[in-house]
């Protein structure tokens, strides 16, 4: 698989059409000036930049709720594949970043989502769908490549710098041909469930599921799917309890 990211900056045409398709995601140039326009406000302070974002930044995006709250110094990438819900609140420093030319549904959030400062979301030739009332702590970074998948379901709690990726690693079996330039070899879709709480630091690989009302316990690493309503922890995380389950003894 090739890196398309790269190979649009890299590729020959103008600078101008190479930020087009790497950063707006249409060569259109009233919609280039458009996003040039919001993109100024995103380094305006206080209630008047507040104020100017809510205006005018909904109309980047292919779908965009009420109520949408967004922060200073946001990073955008092709908007018009990214749809939020109401009331989301993306805070400050935040990447948003819907790079799949196979989708017109890249990044999904549902009502109520928050992003906390500096959280990335990012789909290289992936989709990220995120449901309802669902929090995701600071520095957290969600990554999906390669045609995969991550999905996100209701009423989840994501504490501060968690890991979670679908997609593929790069494939590593030749000594000669430099690792980033072998290709990614698929690992499948990641799926979190609905009423679950990852604690800070919590990493979770690419095609695994983890099952609705789960607990994963900070700085766990998830490599293989979780049953419903499982407490686990450590590296790799292991399951050590059931939640509703009565202690013996």
């Amino acid at each position: 698989m090739k890196n398309k990211s790269q190979e649009a900056v890299t590729s020959g045409g103008s600078i101008l059409s190479r930020y087009q398709d790497v950063v707006v995601g249409s060569r259109s140039i009233l919609k280039t000036f458009y996003f040039e326009w919001c993109i100024l406000m995103s380094r305006i302070p206080g209630a008047i930049g507040l104020a100017m974002r809510g205006i005018f930044w909904p109309k980047l995006f292919a779908s965009c709720g009420k109520g949408v709250f967004f922060g200073e110094n946001v990073i955008l990438r092709h908007p018009n594949r990214t749809h939020l819900g109401n009331k989301v609140v993306i805070s400050d420093g935040c990447i948003l970043d819907a790079r799949n030319e196979e989708s017109v549904n890249v990044i999904e959030l549902g009502n109520d989502v928050i992003l906390s400062n500096n959280v990335m979301v990012s789909c290289k030739g992936g989709t990220v769908k995120i449901g309802s009332r669902v929090g995701l702590g600071p520095q957290t970074i969600i990554q999906s490549v390669f045609s995969s998948t991550v999905e996100i379901g209701n009423d989840v709690f994501i504490g501060p710098m968690c890991y979670i990726t679908g997609g593929g690693n790069y494939k590593t079996e030749s000594l000669e041909i430099p690792i980033w330039r072998q290709g990614l070899e698929k690992m499948g879709n990641t799926i979190i469930g609905n009423d679950i709480w990852l604690g800070a630091n919590v990493t979770v690989l690419g095609n695994v599921e983890i099952g609705n009302g789960s607990i994963v316990a900070a700085g766990a690493v998830v490599t293989k799917s979780i049953p419903e309503r499982s407490v686990c922890k450590g590296v790799p995380a292991k399951v050590f309890k059931t939640r509703g389950e009565v202690s013996k003894g």
